[in-house]
């Protein structure tokens, strides 16, 4: 039964020492809110009327802080804060899997928060990992807009923000791969899948698209580019997207897909339509899953190293914690073109 604002008594009559989920429900504030102030974390704004209050009532009820609150100030917990859309298949567990490894090499452990690309819960499960001793951060494709009082580094973060380090593909060679590839194969009339709104990645391989087809003299017209509309890692969005593309009459021998996961849901709308891949129309993906390879067709894609990605923006999260070094602002990874049977020589009309 949850204890109330009512329940409460001074501390010396409760029968166990209160918590602080309970001291925040006593207080009607968030317990991150709660725990950021009596473990005096610096970069909240926190008004000290609202500090004062919680100070008075963790005295009153006799609050002790944990353990890891301890360990907080003596940024000795040995655990990192990972920060990132959703834990599930595909690019995010990629990542998340060379971080892990490396991590474990170094006798570090982690507290992963899933996002879901909301503002929100970025800033508040920020402060949460802080108040339980995080001692740095590793953002997987999540939109930072405010410098953080710990050392973090950012994997396809792709924003500029003072001690925040960005480990991030080089998306023009990546994008002047895809776009030579089909050019050599005669395609002309190329399409493409934008990735969601949400994603870090989506206008800094757009921008390289469209840069990569003006050096090849071709047009990208907008009424052959879609955009996934759900913050989903499922085929079935790219599926949707590509059958209306179809239905409205687009005239296309190619398409570019924002991930290998849009590129299969793709494939799948497109034999259901009667056309044939590579046939009547070739696919790209990106990132090289495990499972492009093992598609059918096996899907050409761009390669991304996503758990060497991963295991790099650990290492350097580590050396920043231990030596102090000055951070880097970026960390270039290039990519590398995989053909396979997705792709071949464009239609003739």
């Amino acid at each position: 039964m949850p204890i109330h604002r009512t329940d409460l008594t001074d501390g010396a009559r409760r029968k166990h020492p209160i918590s602080l989920k309970e001291l925040a429900r006593h207080l009607d504030l968030s317990p991150s809110t709660v725990s950021v102030v009596l473990n005096n974390v610096p970069g909240r704004s926190i008004s000290e009327a609202t500090r004062v209050r919680i100070r008075e009532a963790a005295q009153k009820f006799q609050y002790r802080p944990s353990l890891v609150a301890r360990g907080l100030r003596r940024q000795a917990t040995q655990t990192i804060g990972v920060l990132l859309p959703e834990v599930g298949e595909g690019y995010h567990a990629e990542v998340l899997g060379g971080i892990a490894n490396e991590l474990e090499q170094h006798h570090y452990s982690y507290l992963i928060a899933q996002h879901r690309h909301n503002a929100e819960r970025v800033l508040e499960y920020t402060e949460m990992l802080v108040s339980r001793g995080v001692e740095g951060f590793i953002a997987i494709d999540t939109h930072l807009v405010d410098a953080f009082h710990v050392p973090v580094i950012a994997v396809a973060g792709h924003t500029r923000l003072v001690g925040v380090t960005n480990v991030v593909l080089n998306h023009q060679h990546a994008a002047q791969l895809t776009m030579r590839h089909l050019f050599d194969l005669g395609h002309r009339q190329i399409a493409v899948i934008k990735g969601q709104k949400a994603s870090s990645d989506t206008t800094t391989r757009w921008q390289a698209t469209l840069a990569a087809a003006r050096e090849l003299g071709l047009d990208i017209p907008k009424s052959l580019v879609v955009q996934l509309d759900r913050d989903e890692t499922s085929p079935e969005i790219a599926y949707s997207a590509v059958q209306r593309l179809l239905r409205a009459g687009a005239r296309l021998t190619a398409l570019v897909c924002f991930n290998d996961v849009a590129a299969m849901g793709a494939i799948r709308a497109i034999n259901e339509a009667g056309l044939l891949v590579p046939g009547d129309i070739s696919v790209v993906g990106f990132d090289d899953l495990h499972l492009a390879a093992f598609a059918t067709p096996s899907i050409t894609t761009i390669r991304q190293p996503l758990q060497q990605m991963g295991k790099t923006a650990a290492r350097m999260l580590l050396e920043r914690l231990h030596s102090h070094r000055q951070h880097r602002a970026d960390i270039a990874v290039e990519p590398e073109m995989m053909v396979r049977e997705s792709t071949g020589p464009a239609k003739q009309s």
